[in-house]
């Protein structure tokens, strides 16, 4: 019997005849749509996919994808980023973070350029990492400027965990984790009065699938209920996303508006309890977190407990961390592309002064923002 290989995982989940086979099912039902829905998908491993896959083309003109503000690089504000580089700069003092964080600009340049400067900045791929480090350099402060969705908040926690258990005295951390529903409900009922969010045009979401491994599709039962907007929690793969959107549309069909899960083989209604356990041990939730390209959004960020104040490195150095916002650039139109009143392509800067290589707005910075995939697989559309 041969090795399994990890193609072997997803290969079934990318063959061209299921997807072909999907996209005429969705034909079909479409043709019963009494009006064109707009779909949001949240994630931005979402938008990769759809972009990647070249699955717009293979949708009928009724159906369309909203692309969402699920980076969490790209919703960075550039005061945070400041901090970043403020701390980088600090004398015996390490900055860890992961990878993805580095190339990110705030007002002052981005963590690389600190880095290029003398400043001891490294990425990571595991928050635990940052062990090694720290017992490698028992002299110096290592601070870890943590980001990302609920994915991965539990192993910000784990890491956490394992300071407190061990004592080890040289690891703080500046917490910049956000959650999805909170953000969710900002784009289609603002409570910000200068935010028109009631134009919106999100008729649906596909709901994240690695979030939602560690919250459960749970979180999002108030969308049907309470906002009247569909939820289908689903995979990454361009058969789960064809899937979900088949789900989706059966819904509006059949005047249904419920949440259900594509996602089965790895979501479930309660997500992972542990993990929501650790999360709940070490923090809570910040009155305000302000994401870039939508503003301050009530709830939607977290903090650690005021019991753990030793470790929280924004309490530390607060006398040396700027707390004014940063506006983004005048002509960016991410905001209104986050809401899906516009797509990328709309924005007069996009592709030109604004680039993946040199981003002035939220959707470019990273690889899984909306503007930074239509720049990539632009040609597939």
């Amino acid at each position: 019997m041969s090795e399994l290989q990890l193609k072997d995982l997803y290969d079934g989940f990318r063959n061209p005849e299921v997807i072909a086979g999907f996209a005429k099912l969705i034909k079909q039902e479409a043709t019963k749509l009494i009006r064109p829905i707009n779909i949001m998908e949240v994630c931005g491993g979402h938008t990769h996919s759809i972009m990647k896959f070249g699955l717009p083309q293979l949708l009928p003109d009724n159906i369309n994808f909203i692309h969402g503000p699920g980076c969490p690089v790209c919703i960075m504000p550039k005061e945070r980023i400041d901090h970043a580089y403020i701390l980088a700069e600090l004398e015996d003092t390490i900055l860890v973070t992961l990878g993805d964080m580095i190339k990110v600009p705030g007002s002052r340049g981005s963590l690389q350029d600190a880095r290029a400067k003398g400043a001891d900045v490294r990425f990571i791929y595991s928050p635990l990492d940052a062990l090694k480090i720290a017992r490698e350099n028992p002299e110096k402060k290592i601070i870890f400027f943590a980001i990302g969705f609920e994915t991965t908040t539990p192993m910000t926690t784990s890491l956490i965990d394992i300071v407190i258990k061990r004592d080890i005295k040289n690891i703080f951390f500046h917490i910049n984790h956000v959650t999805v529903p909170e953000v969710m409900v900002e784009l289609i009922d603002s409570r910000d009065e200068h935010v028109d969010s009631y134009n919106n045009r999100i008729d649906a979401f596909l709901g994240p699938s690695h979030v939602s491994v560690i919250t459960g599709s749970k979180i999002y039962e108030k969308f049907p209920r309470e906002y009247n907007r569909p939820v289908v929690v689903a995979g990454f793969e361009p058969v789960d996303v064809m899937e979900a959107i088949l789900m989706i549309v059966k819904q509006f069909n059949e005047g249904r508006c419920e949440l259900e899960i594509e996602y089965k083989r790895l979501v479930s209604h309660d997500g992972n309890l542990k993990a929501q356990t650790l999360i709940e041990k070490y923090f809570e939730k910040a009155s305000l977190f302000k994401w870039r390209g939508l503003g301050n959004v009530a709830k939607s960020g977290y903090k650690l407990k005021d019991i753990f104040a030793h470790l929280d490195a924004e309490k530390i150095y607060a006398d040396i961390l700027p707390k004014e916002e940063i506006e983004d650039h005048k002509l960016c139109i991410c905001g209104d592309i986050l809401r899906g009143m516009a797509k990328p392509q709309e924005c007069t800067i996009f592709g030109t002064a604004c680039k993946p290589q040199s981003p002035l707005g939220s959707c470019m910075v990273s690889s899984e923002g909306a503007c930074a995939a239509y720049y990539k697989y632009g040609n597939l559309i």
